[in-house]
């Protein structure tokens, strides 16, 4: 089944391993319709994705303001490994070159994609017009302050572009000239507000012109680095690729969520990018809890989701033990768990992650995962659960 498109009308840039990072690279925006030719929701989607680009090249016209770009995954498997595209279509926003890790969700109409996109250009910074707004800012957010003497320089533009692909996990504020001139006594300045009316800034001492200094420096402190997981973003932390570490706890249990968050920070910071740490809330996903043959009255309780198996940490009172929870996770990396899952302990070892299903029985699929079809994708791993 192929589609057929006018090439008169598209400004739809077909990518391949040739053109790719050129492309992207310089677009300050780019929209990417990975696809599959003989995928029905593909072919669906492909004239109002086209129509949606006539309309937003109108409003920019210059043709590295945004844009509009497809990758046939068949022809081009290398790529759709590359960016781990498991489903069809599937649309990522890029942002100079960079993916960004929320993908397009909304409807496919050409109303929405045009307004998805006008929002991806609107300014993400908040420009304050007197210190005194700085006071009264919501501190139950994560606020980003940059303090410059100009508008038109280049540590705004690297803060610009920062914020251009943080502004969904911070609050991003500036000020100018004489209004900024007392947070300025050491030159331009970006300050950190973490949550808490009494948590302390944290001030920005590197290059303002060195993007990825400031945004590595940034990410750190907009994205924390345990995430609850929710019905909302599982999908979407699923798609990151790496295995989760998460506590399960009950809404109400800050405590256990504390120590996690310490004991993670203690022992797991060298992990940061092999394994994802969240926190999950017991009542709502009494689901996966079963697949480890526990509920919320066991709570909390730590496990790993591989995305083939899950293992139990053994005792939650031993999170505080110096090392075991590295343990657990190295014991994921080395392939123990998986090994011990299915042959039961090393002969001199104790499993730190139990096998938690008979030998005989087909073990459970990633709780998480939830890639079946829906209405506007064709997916082509299913699983047999769904969140």
């Amino acid at each position: 089944v192929s589609w057929l498109f006018n090439p008169a009308r598209s400004e739809i840039t077909s990518l391949d391993s040739g053109n790719i990072d050129d492309i992207l690279n310089n677009a300050d925006v780019a929209l990417v319709n990975f696809y599959a030719d003989w995928c029905r929701f593909s072919q669906m989607l492909h004239p109002i994705f086209e129509e949606a680009s006539n309309v937003i090249k109108e409003e920019y016209p210059d043709k590295n303001q945004v844009v509009f770009a497809r990758v046939d995954c068949d022809q081009h498997s290398d790529i759709a490994q590359r960016y781990r595209i498991s489903k069809y279509p599937t649309l990522k926003l890029f942002r100079n070159g960079m993916m960004m890790k929320r993908e397009y969700r909304g409807q496919r109409s050409v109303t929405a994609i045009a307004d998805y996109i006008r929002q991806q250009k609107s300014n993400p910074i908040r420009e304050v017009q007197d210190l005194e707004e700085i006071s009264s800012l919501d501190r139950s957010r994560r606020n980003i302050v940059g303090y410059f003497e100009q508008k038109d320089s280049d540590n705004y533009r690297t803060f610009e572009r920062v914020a251009n692909i943080l502004h969904d996990d911070c609050v991003f504020l500036s000020a100018f000239g004489a209004i900024s001139k007392a947070e300025r006594f050491s030159g331009d300045n970006v300050i950190y507000k973490p949550p808490g009316e009494n948590a302390p800034d944290m001030v920005y001492l590197g290059s303002l012109t060195n993007f990825d200094l400031i945004y590595a420096w940034t990410q750190d402190k907009c994205v924390p680095l345990v995430r609850e997981i929710t019905f909302e973003n599982g999908e979407e932390l699923t798609e990151e690729g790496l295995p989760f570490l998460i506590l399960f706890h009950m809404k109400d249990d800050l405590e256990s969520l504390e120590k996690f968050q310490q004991e993670v920070a203690r022992q797991l910071i060298s992990e940061k990018g092999t394994i994802n740490f969240l926190h999950a809330d017991c009542d709502k996903f009494r689901h996966p809890l079963l697949h480890i043959q526990k509920t919320p009255a066991d709570c909390p309780v730590i496990a790993i989701d591989s995305f083939r198996h899950m293992y139990v940490f053994p005792d939650f009172s031993d999170l505080s033990v110096p090392g075991k929870l590295k343990q657990f996770v190295l014991d994921l990396h080395s392939g123990k768990l998986h090994r011990e899952f299915h042959h039961g302990p090393d002969p001199t070892d104790v499993a730190p992650g139990q096998p938690i299903q008979d030998l005989a029985s087909s073990p459970p699929e990633s709780s998480f995962q939830k890639l079946a079809p829906s209405e506007h994708r064709y997916t082509l791993l299913r699983e047999k659960d769904e969140l």
